[in-house]
């Protein structure tokens, strides 16, 4: 599990799939920044896992603190499904 800031909006919300880093990984909470007072671009900060860190996620047995951050731009980043109406 970790965080994802997504520079941009590519249409992802909670529940969406993606491919990133090589691997399919669900996107178990998406926070909107940005909106209002900047920067340019609104920025997607993700929490992202595969299917077995789900439950991991949903019992909050993690530390949000403790996970590792990458960012990528919205255009790089491969949409597999943009929201995934059976995990949400």
């Amino acid at each position: 599990m970790q965080h994802l800031i997504v520079t941009g909006d590519p249409g992802i919300r909670k529940g969406a799939i993606i491919d990133y880093d090589g691997r399919e990984q669900i996107c178990f909470a998406i926070q909107r920044q940005g909106d209002w007072h900047g920067p340019d671009e609104v920025q997607l900060w993700c929490t992202i896992g595969t299917e077995d860190e789900r439950e991991t996620f949903e019992k909050r047995e993690y530390v949000p603190n403790w996970l590792d951050v990458d960012t990528i731009d919205a255009e790089s980043l491969e949409v597999i499904q943009a929201n995934n109406e059976l995990s949400v």
